[in-house]
């Protein structure tokens, strides 16, 4: 039984009361008894005290015994004074002639006794190797009785129960998201309360699809739901269905609705329900799979019963684009909840919440902390106070301070930094350059974000990262805003070439990034004249099975022009890039000589720099003094 389920329930779960005397107990009652039986055959029940043999000679020369009883087998005399005292010895199996005439000459009343072992004794070595044999087989018949019970049972369902006795998460547990709560919370409202809703006529859907990019919380929402739901809450994962036997599958489905159904109103939920809720027919197997059986057995029991029985399906995937229509359709799934990544006041609230029982420092501001973290889910948040709370304690402090999270931060935006790598002078050189093309290309198009930090450390897989962090979050994005993009991403490249007159292989991963750019606009975007409004997907793989002959949406010569097109792009926005940093070549000069002298500058140090490259007048860029950091600014303590 899984420790999770709570009581065991039966058939109106109602939980079954077990005995609360424990099956050990019965062992240790017999091994009790045993030990009893075995220990009083053996027990010595000598009386009196003991003496030494030649010290019951001495008492019989001085006529102090009365009567002796001597055991002719072990030597064992018992006897009895003419005091009334007793006492025992032992002595030789035999006695001599002349302890004998001794006792008769003393008038020592003697009573030999050769003593009979006992039944129990007798059988003992006899009745052990034939208990053992029975324990023996007894075991081996309940292994395999075990072993039979488990291969009947592996139809059952695997689903967890949790009841309202065993609250874990509620919905204050869950930072943000109010309208997917408030979608939840309508769920459980016809759960607790169906009268209020069929007195109107409402139907609350069957099925409730929890749709988001991985790490949104989806699952911690259901865990929610079975804190809140105050019914009983079945929850099972989709590979639970799958088993290396035929029919398993079906099999657990059917258990699964089957048990539902007896605990009256109920909430079945069904984690990463893709693994079984794929599409019918797109495998290269046929439609006859272990899966597609498993599916068709949902789809019948979501369809054979009623909304009014008071059980409610939830499911969670990151991959609707895979599922079954058939699962998707109306009388299912009827909603899909979308958990899309959290805005600026949901990553917030969510810090707080994973902040909550942390000791943070003043100085760290929250609000700062989420505006630096765009794009980040739920789960990567928590991975971030959890790395600031481990640099920390590293650096041998009791406190989570502002410099930690920028830490956590940069290891999690960026990687770790590789001290192994040891750069020489001429590398260190062209990396600073290559840098400062990012970081002054990011500094003066109005299209980029605002850079946050350049270092030419080795960090991750890159030997020097200029990070950029929007200042709001933006959710869609201008024509003109990608070209500035675009040209920002060259900036390292050109920079190479304005400067050493030849490129590195150091732009590799800023080439992929700004073909893919150019590509999207093109062929995705509607960006190009020469393209028109069309658009052709992002030609990414193909599901296994499903449009197997796949062929091309487009001509060869709209192949072609598309292939011009990108071309044309980069090329334009290589051009752009190149003049914009010869205009610049001061500010880009200064940039990659702060670079190589404090190896980490902020956005705030690069502003500054481009605006002393600007001093009107013949200055020469080896005459420009680099000025010393300013001090960072001071951030206020955070109000929540």
């Amino acid at each position: 039984m899984d420790p999770n389920a709570g009581p065991p329930r039966g058939p109106g779960g109602t939980p079954t009361r077990e005995s609360s005397f424990p099956k050990w107990a019965v062992w240790i009652v017999l091994g009790l008894v045993a030990t009893v039986i075995i220990g009083s055959t053996f027990l010595d029940r000598s009386t009196g005290e003991t003496v030494a043999y030649s010290e019951f000679i001495a008492a019989v020369e001085d006529e102090r015994v009365a009567s002796i009883r001597f055991d002719n087998t072990s030597g064992r005399i018992e006897g009895t004074y003419r005091d009334g005292g007793t006492f025992n010895t032992t002595g030789y199996l035999t006695l001599s002639d002349t302890d004998r005439a001794l006792l008769d000459d003393k008038n020592v009343a003697q009573e030999p006794a050769t003593p009979q072992s006992s039944l129990l004794a007798q059988l003992i070595p006899l009745l052990l190797p034939i208990g053992l044999l029975i324990l023996f087989f007894w075991w081996m018949q309940r292994r395999a009785s075990g072993q039979m019970g488990n291969v009947m049972s592996i139809g059952r369902s695997r689903a967890k129960t949790y009841t309202t006795e065993r609250p874990t998460t509620t919905f204050d547990d869950v930072a943000g998201y109010e309208g997917v709560k408030q979608e939840i919370r309508e769920i459980i409202d016809f759960l607790r309360q169906p009268a209020k809703f069929a007195a109107i006529g409402a139907r609350i859907p069957k099925g409730v699809l929890l749709v988001g990019p991985p790490g949104t919380g989806k699952t911690l929402i259901a865990r929610a739901v079975a804190g809140e739901a105050g019914v009983p809450f079945l929850s099972v994962t989709g590979s639970d269905f799958m088993e290396m036997f035929v029919g398993v599958g079906a099999s657990r489905v059917r258990d699964l609705f089957t048990s539902a159904r007896k605990m009256g109103r109920a909430i079945i939920f069904i984690d990463e329900i893709d693994s079984i809720g794929r599409k019918r027919g797109a495998g290269l197997g046929g439609g006859h799979d272990e899966r597609e059986q498993t599916l068709n057995q949902m789809l019948a029991e979501m369809d054979g019963f009623e909304a009014t029985e008071g059980i409610v399906i939830i499911a969670a995937t990151n991959r609707p684009d895979v599922l079954d229509p058939a699962l998707l359709r109306p009388g299912r799934f009827d909603r899909q909840v979308v958990v899309p990544l959290p805005e600026y006041t949901e990553r917030l609230a969510i810090l707080r919440v994973h902040c909550r029982h942390k000791r943070i420092a003043p100085d760290v501001d929250l609000t700062v902390v989420a505006r630096g973290t765009p794009g980040m889910a739920g789960a990567d948040l928590a991975n971030l106070v959890n790395e600031a709370a481990l640099f920390a304690v590293r650096g041998g402090d009791d406190i989570i301070r502002a410099r930690h999270f920028e830490d956590a931060r940069d290891r999690v935006m960026i990687g770790a930094r590789r001290e192994s790598v040891v750069m020489n002078a001429a590398e260190r050189e062209m990396t600073a350059y290559h840098e400062a093309g990012h970081a002054v290309m990011a500094a003066l198009l109005p299209g980029c974000d605002p850079v946050h930090k350049v270092t030419i450390l080795p960090t991750g897989m890159a030997l020097g990262v200029t990070m950029t962090l929007p200042q709001e979050d933006r959710h869609s994005i201008a024509e003109s805003a990608i070209h500035d993009r675009l040209a920002m991403i060259l900036g390292g490249r050109m920079a190479e070439d304005l400067v050493y007159g030849e490129v590195t292989n150091g732009a590799s991963d800023d080439l992929r990034k700004a073909t893919e750019f150019a590509r999207r606009m093109v062929r995705e975007w509607g960006m190009s004249e020469r393209i028109g409004p069309m658009a052709w997907g992002s030609g990414g793989p193909v599901f296994l099975g499903e449009d197997w002959a796949q062929t091309r949406e487009y001509s060869d010569e709209t192949a072609r022009i598309i292939d011009e097109e990108i071309e044309r792009i980069l090329r334009q926005a290589e051009d752009r890039t190149r003049e914009t940093l010869h205009e610049n070549r001061n500010g880009l000069d200064l940039v990659a000589r702060a670079l190589l002298e404090h190896e980490t500058i902020d956005g705030r140090e690069v502003n500054r720099l481009l605006d002393i490259s600007r001093t009107p007048g013949p200055v020469g860029v080896d005459s420009l003094p680099i000025p010393p950091l300013p001090p960072p600014a001071q951030v206020a303590p955070s109000a929540g």
